[in-house]
């Protein structure tokens, strides 16, 4: 089921072409109703031919099209008897035609030299067909049915976007959903490579520049988990270079690289619940949680008791002019940022080291308007 959810969230959030996204989805859940009329070594063909035929600085002859058909199928599927030349040219019929809403415009010039005629056509560029829109509906559907279960709590904003996703296209371009994101957040490009040396356990050089660094330096790093908080991506590992635990943000990455000749080092603590009293991702290894005691006004104790700043989080006492309330967390940069930016409303009780610590902040703050 994991893998699944990455393969929504990255056809959704990284805008996968159609036939990728389709391709992806038959691989991973190999249900049959998802095939919409063509297997999935037609889709690789389609594909690779449409790749071919967008390239405009070679000349295609039907041969070189069987040629590149015959190794792409090889490549993700390890067929190697190729491709035969009734197969290709019915595939070109295919998609020239209306059967799966292609219309490709491809020509032949000299009689044997294949491209599209509109330069700027490609199969990847298409809508979805009414098929493909009823299909993906009944995958939503499909979908939903988990969204009661615990287990797979997760789920619910990922459905939420297919949904949205599909009424976008239903309703030509309007949407009603308007989700948090950052067009312009770097790194995402780097997510499918660390978790795929997650899965398989391989040894990655990163090259890095920190906020702070003049430079960028290289890093051997072993990846153990991916991270998202507040729109920017993480990854927790090692480095090789005196075995220290990091996280480092996939926007400050600037170039990876897998070492097949380094030997992957697995962790030696528990990942999944490494992050389980931390608010954001700032933690060090050993790092205790402190018991942090709040109270926020009457006005805005609604807001944390609905959306509490933590899973800890305990309400300990009502009072006339507010609430008070608990959390058991690491200290950190993300939860003083949490803490300040209920201004004037929240006030930290105990422990008597944050609370000073807060109120020289504000007072800093203060500082600036005078």
């Amino acid at each position: 089921m994991k893998n699944l959810q990455f393969i929504l969230f990255c056809s959704i959030n990284a805008q996968i072409d159609c036939v990728d996204f389709e391709f992806t989805i038959f691989k991973e859940l190999n249900f049959n109703s998802f095939y919409m009329s063509i297997n999935k070594f037609a889709l690789i063909r389609y594909k690779t031919i449409d790749n071919c035929l967008q390239n405009r600085f070679r000349k295609w002859t039907l041969e070189d099209l069987m040629e590149a058909c015959s190794e792409a199928l090889y490549e993700y599927e390890g067929i190697t008897k190729g491709i035969s030349k009734r197969s290709v040219q019915l595939d070109l019929q295919n998609m020239r035609s209306e059967k799966l809403g292609y219309n490709a415009p491809i020509i032949v010039s000299n009689k044997k030299h294949y491209s599209y005629e509109d330069k700027n056509y490609s199969i990847t560029n298409i809508p979805l067909t009414g098929q493909d829109l009823g299909t993906l509906s009944e995958v939503v559907e499909i979908l939903k049915q988990f969204k009661g279960f615990n287990y797979f709590q997760e789920l619910t904003t990922m459905v939420t976007k297919l949904e949205d996703k599909l009424l976008k296209q239903q309703n030509k371009g309007k949407s009603y959903i308007d989700f948090e994101k950052n067009e312009l957040l770097k790194g995402l490009q780097f997510i499918d490579i660390i978790h795929k040396a997650i899965i398989n356990k391989k040894t990655l050089q990163i090259t890095y520049q920190s906020f702070k660094a003049k430079s960028s330096s290289q890093i051997i790093f072993y990846p153990y988990l991916l991270k998202e908080y507040r729109n920017r991506w993480f990854s927790m590992g090692v480095n090789k270079k005196g075995q220290t635990l990091m996280i480092l943000a996939l926007d400050r990455m600037v170039e990876i690289a897998e070492l097949l000749s380094e030997k992957y080092v697995k962790p030696n603590f528990n990942i999944e619940t490494y992050f389980n009293d931390v608010i954001g991702v700032s933690k060090m290894p050993g790092q205790k949680p402190d018991l942090i005691v709040m109270k926020i006004n009457k006005m805005n104790a609604p807001y944390i008791i609905t959306k509490p700043l933590h899973t800890s989080q305990i309400v300990l006492k009502e009072e006339v002019d507010g609430t008070v309330f608990s959390i058991e967390v690491i200290w950190n940069f993300e939860l003083e940022r949490e803490i300040l930016g209920f201004g004037e409303s929240l006030k930290i009780l105990s422990p008597k080291r944050l609370r000073r610590k807060i109120q020289a902040r504000l007072k800093n703050a203060v500082e600036l308007y005078k």
